[in-house]
């Protein structure tokens, strides 16, 4: 039991540090609507999936926040993992196809290991037997590949408008 306090307090830090310190940083540079526009289709989209996931116990997470309320990883998926993409989504503005899923695949090596860290060593988060490691690095690649196509096609539409005008 001290071991799942000690563990929720951790993420309640991680939390604070994201929403108070990491975002506000994120959403100042421009193209603001951007970043918006990705942040909110990232967390929606999350947690859709991940509800999902949760209900099929395809994916657990003992140790939660607000785990009253929510079977999912409400932290994960409505904060870092949205701001993660908004800095993928900042660092590749101007790259092309080859350079982002490069940059793609350094960002997401960290994290994919912390994440495989926490299922073996933690409360956070446990794969059912139907879900392996590279499950995690795929999916996290292609949301994020889609979630940047996504407003790739946003900005296109959006330049075409202003040009008409």
């Amino acid at each position: 039991m001290k071991r799942n306090k000690t563990q929720l307090r951790l993420l309640q830090m991680i939390f604070l540090i994201n929403s108070v310190i990491i975002i506000p940083i994120i959403l100042r540079k421009r193209p603001i609507k951007d970043w918006i526009i990705v942040y909110l289709f990232n967390a929606v989209t999350n947690g859709m999936i991940d509800r999902i996931l949760a209900k099929n116990k395809i994916i657990r997470y003992p140790v939660r926040l607000f785990s009253k309320i929510f079977d999912t990883n409400i932290l994960f998926d409505y904060f870092l993992y949205p701001t993660f993409t908004v800095l993928y989504n900042q660092w590749t503005y101007k790259d092309n196809v080859l350079q982002m899923i490069y940059k793609l695949f350094l960002l997401l090596l960290p994290s994919f290991f912390i994440e495989l860290w926490a299922e073996r060593r933690t409360d956070y988060i446990v794969w059912s037997r139907k879900w392996k490691w590279y499950h995690t690095f795929f999916s996290l690649m292609l949301k994020s590949l889609f979630t940047r196509s996504i407003i790739g096609i946003i900005r296109k539409i959006d330049h075409m408008g202003f040009q008409r005008n």
